[in-house]
């Protein structure tokens, strides 16, 4: 999907690690929510509370998801899952654009 109709965006940036990662949220009349954002190049840790699906849009970077032991590579055009409740990590290789898909 290239562009979101009929949603509601939060003015307010969602910014980490002093700037270095930066999202908007954008809410869906079915109560679903996504963030779009940019990555800068950094190793980066976050915690889920719903389930995440990560589109990566542009860019690279390694992911190291919940119970896995090996480092992942991710490029423009993949994404990866993670599970509710849990931590991964990222190494930004290079500025990345993503998309993020909150899952109740």
């Amino acid at each position: 999907m290239e562009e979101f109709k009929g949603v509601t965006v939060v003015k307010k940036a969602n910014v980490y690690f002093d700037g270095k990662v930066t999202s908007r949220t954008v809410l869906f009349a079915d109560g679903s929510k996504k963030t779009l954002g940019v990555m800068l190049p950094g190793e980066y840790e976050f915690n889920t509370t719903d389930k995440e699906i990560m589109e990566i849009m542009s860019g690279e970077l390694g992911v190291m998801l919940p119970g896995e032991k090996n480092w992942k590579t991710i490029r423009g055009g993949g994404s990866f899952e993670v599970p509710a409740k849990s931590a991964f990590r990222l190494k930004v290789k290079t500025i990345s654009d993503y998309c993020c898909s909150f899952v109740k």
